[in-house]
């Protein structure tokens, strides 16, 4: 008998038919002049899509897990699935998903636009470069970074910071352990004050926070001001104001604060925006993206990182309060791995059938 060969996600996507971006734009009534078009089947959205009455009558679905494996337990692939699923059935819909970070993507986890048939396309694009906002946020976080060397040494305009009090970063979107700890400002007097420094992954960065809890260009750009960054050494806290920073960081996100339209393996509209880590800051897509579905969708499907206890929380008392919206429903992927995972099973065992662990698992979640 001859084994089945199953197709991988790679293979899935690239053998699917894309339609042309201005066609997934037209089942959310979007006009052509208001794409920004990169490529062939991504576009970038103004801000003045977004109708708050549009908003309020709009109806919002979270997809949420149980705390799940390392590898993650489908929530994208279920948000995906469950986007086309209402798109099949009429609904006007739209999923509304985070971009993903190229440190997972070549990491233990690899991508995140979906699995299997249930993906977001042109899959490759999304998962690497996309249109450059990961890149954006990661300048606009260095910019910081140069200016507050900068000052250091600066004979103006020193603001007398203490650089032992330094909290801010630079970042990169990889993982790449040997730069989180560092000493810069080596060489002489030319290249800076020597002090500890380090690097995070850019969906770490506070500037990836804040792009996605900003409700507009001018309230990015207040809440990059409000950075902080250390303290003088009269004990003072500096923030990013004090440096005039916020201007200059702003401007280079000025099209990373656009939403970027995408579509599913079945045409159904994608759209993708921001990628912070739960673990680390709210872990869902921009406010700005989700009301932008909302204001073309009648349903929209998003999501919320890592587990319920985490991303969903985070979504309920984080960003639905700043945002004025909130769901219409949860749904909770739980699958048997996770089950089993929780239930005592051993990780290199969650594959296996274990009906004891499962059990155990389900039993706790009753309890709850």
């Amino acid at each position: 008998m001859t084994q089945q060969k199953f197709l991988t996600d790679l293979e899935i996507a690239e053998s699917a038919e894309i339609r042309p971006i201005q066609t997934i734009a037209q089942k959310l009534s979007i006009p052509e002049d208001d794409l920004e078009l990169y490529g062939k089947y991504k576009a970038k959205l103004p801000l003045t899509l977004i109708d708050e009455s549009k908003v309020a009558a709009s109806r919002l679905i979270l997809v949420t897990a149980i705390t799940p494996t390392p590898a993650g337990e489908g929530k994208t692939t279920v948000s995906i699935g469950l986007a086309d699923g209402l798109t099949k059935i009429g609904k006007k819909t739209a999923v509304v998903l985070r971009e993903p970070s190229l440190g997972p993507v070549f990491g233990i986890k690899g991508g995140a636009a979906g699995g299997g048939y249930s993906q977001v396309i042109p899959m490759v694009d999304i998962n690497l470069h996309f249109t450059g906002d990961f890149s954006a946020i990661e300048k606009a976080n260095n910019l910081l970074s140069a200016l507050v060397d900068n000052n250091l040494q600066s004979k103006t305009r020193n603001l007398n910071i203490d650089p032992r009090t330094i909290t801010w970063k630079r970042v990169m979107d990889m993982n790449d352990r040997a730069l989180r700890h560092i000493v810069i400002g080596l060489g002489g007097t030319a290249n800076g004050i020597p002090r500890e420094d380090g690097f995070n992954i850019t969906p770490a960065s506070e500037v990836m926070a804040i792009l996605c809890m900003s409700r507009d260009f001018e309230d990015l750009k207040k809440r990059l001001g409000n950075i902080f960054i250390g303290y003088s050494y009269d004990k003072k806290p500096v923030f990013a104001r004090d440096l005039n920073a916020q201007g200059a960081m702003a401007i280079l996100l000025k099209d990373a604060i656009k939403p970027n339209l995408v579509q599913t393996l079945e045409g159904t509209p994608a759209i993708l925006h921001g990628g912070p880590f739960a673990n680390i800051a709210q872990g869902t897509n921009t406010i700005i993206a989700t009301k932008t579905g909302m204001s073309l969708a009648d349903y929209v499907v998003t999501e919320a990182g890592f587990g319920a206890d985490l991303g969903a929380e985070k979504f309920m008392d984080i960003k639905c309060p700043a945002a004025g919206i909130g769901p219409s429903i949860i749904v909770l992927v739980a699958t048997l791995r996770a089950l089993r995972h929780h239930g005592g099973a051993k990780r290199g065992d969650t594959t296996n059938p274990d009906f004891t662990s499962s059990k155990r698992d389900l039993k706790t979640l009753k309890n709850i």
